[in-house]
């Protein structure tokens, strides 16, 4: 109730900032503030909402199904505590590039991932050296002309009333959905009825040429935090479960654990969320006085790389820590449009080298 009450009161502030995205969407629609096309593929994706919708599993579909491309993924860094350019290396941290650029990183060794608050110097630093650019968050940075814009939108939400910023969670106004390459709606449902799957086509109202598809999250193993180590799902049936999330929307993942055990003890932060060294001695010692002698520690992959900054290791390096990795797929028929969607963009699109 309270919630309504403030969002109401921030409503003259969103209509203000729907105004200034309208106008900033004219002006560059109209060719007044100007966006720059680079000669290689360079693919976005991006959302119109504040987090929560996927793109990091996203972003890695991306970089499996182009394994044979020289692969280079730009991103802002939000997060980080530096600024400009930078390349990730070995000695790289959530707090010098940000956690889901770590989490790239980290994960594929075959591509660069580099961070940079201003994408256009970004791509200009890395064009040269490869064939194509994933554009990680870069929807509303129309600076650059992305030639492929997947746009991410979280099955459960659509048909709900959402507010722009700041009395919601929209950063840009529906209408720019129009711009996107491919609608992609994640999370949804398994199976996906026919008439969910209509329903969220007709919400978003596509142009002819705009495929709606629709992807769900599939999880893996819990990987030991510090260990090379790893446990089904099923084996936190009969332990007592300490979640720890700092993401934007960490429902779907208490939707999963729920599969095995109902009683989660979640201590909830807010996305991207740099933990502190009392954080987690709080949090430890809500683990230590758990009643059950079986017990786990769960995070998320993304947050597993700030809960491995130094400092927390001796908190942390006894305890059994386990992260759940998840990835984006695709429902049969949506997964051969969209495979064959990318693929021939960047084939058509890539430069002779």
């Amino acid at each position: 109730m309270l919630l309504n009450y403030l969002r109401l009161l921030l409503l003259p502030f969103s209509f203000i900032y729907g105004m200034a995205i309208v106008l900033r969407k004219k002006l560059y629609d109209w060719g007044l503030m100007i966006s720059v096309k680079f000669d290689l593929p360079v693919i976005c994706v991006g959302n119109l909402a504040v987090g929560g919708s996927g793109k990091t599993p996203t972003t890695e579909y991306l970089v499996k199904l182009l394994a044979e491309y020289k692969v280079a993924i730009l991103s802002r860094g939000y997060g980080r505590k530096t600024k400009g350019f930078i390349l990730a290396d070995l000695n790289s941290t959530a707090e010098t590039i940000g956690d889901e650029p770590l989490q790239y990183y980290q994960k594929f060794a075959n591509i660069t991932v580099a961070v940079c608050e201003d994408r256009v110097k970004g791509i200009n630093q890395l064009k040269e050296n490869h064939d194509l650019i994933i554009l990680d968050d870069a929807f509303q940075h129309r600076a650059v002309r992305a030639g492929f814009n997947i746009l991410l939108f979280e099955f459960r939400k659509l048909g709900t009333l959402q507010f722009l910023l700041p009395a919601g969670n929209l950063r840009d106004v529906f209408s720019s959905r129009k711009r996107a390459d491919v609608m992609l709606v994640t999370k949804s449902p398994v199976p996906l009825l026919h008439v969910a799957q209509q329903a969220s086509i007709n919400e978003l109202q596509p142009n002819n040429n705009q495929p709606v598809l629709h992807a769900y999250l599939k999880y893996g193993e819990l990987k030991q935090l510090y260990k090379n180590e790893s446990l089904p799902l099923a084996a936190i049936k009969d332990v007592e479960v300490f979640l720890l999330t700092g993401i934007a929307n960490p429902d779907p993942l208490i939707e999963e654990l729920e599969k095995y055990n109902k009683t989660i003890k979640h201590q909830e932060y807010p996305d991207h969320y740099a933990f502190k060294e009392s954080d987690i001695r709080k949090f430890k010692a809500a683990f230590e006085a758990g009643t059950k002698k079986e017990k786990i520690i769960i995070t998320t992959e993304k947050d597993s790389k700030r809960l491995r900054a130094t400092g927390f290791e001796d908190l942390l390096v006894d305890l059994p820590v386990y992260y759940l990795p998840i990835e984006v797929e695709l429902f049969e028929e949506d997964k051969i449009t969209f495979d064959e969607l990318i693929l021939n963009y960047v084939k058509s699109n890539r430069r002779n080298r």
